[in-house]
């Protein structure tokens, strides 16, 4: 069943890989910015800003060609909650890579990924909402841009935890 909305993205994915795998995977911001391509400079803490620079992922050739322009760019987010192997929560200003635009002003949306058990492995699924807040001008262009890239982001780690495999 597929529900259309402008406020929410959703995908999931079913990885072969351990819980606690998975859990690491997502939440070690040194590796998932391996995979998501950004390297950022300290732990995720819930309640701070976590800053960084896009790079390109070293897991998937012809994604890190896309985000190659980009190379660079400050990349920030606010981790929101972090609940142990079963939700990881940040916050962003979507789409934000116009350079010289300050986004500060602008709402932010929320990433929610949450890991549950099936009978083959774990059920990663990874929510993004908020998209009504942002200003018309940009919420369509940034819709389009994160529907997209989130379908990117599940292969991503799904590459990345069967190469570490």
């Amino acid at each position: 069943m597929s529900v259309v909305t402008t406020d929410r993205i959703e995908k999931k994915v079913l990885l072969s890989a351990p819980r606690t795998r998975v859990w690491k995977a997502l939440t070690d911001a040194e590796e998932f910015g391996t995979w998501f391509g950004v390297r950022f400079e300290g732990p995720f803490t819930p309640g701070k800003p976590q800053r960084g620079v896009i790079v390109p992922t070293t897991v998937d050739d012809e994604v890190a060609k896309a985000q190659q322009p980009y190379a660079g760019m400050p990349f920030e987010i606010t981790i929101d909650r972090i609940e142990p192997e079963r939700l990881f929560a940040f916050r962003w200003h979507p789409f934000a890579v116009e350079p010289g635009v300050d986004y500060s002003r602008e709402p932010t949306t929320l990433i929610v990924f949450t890991l549950e058990e099936a009978a083959n492995g774990i059920v990663l699924t990874v929510t993004e909402s908020g998209f009504d807040q942002i200003p018309l001008a940009r919420r369509a262009k940034a819709f389009a841009a994160n529907e997209g890239g989130w379908s990117m982001v599940m292969t991503l780690i799904e590459k990345h935890l069967a190469q570490a495999a």
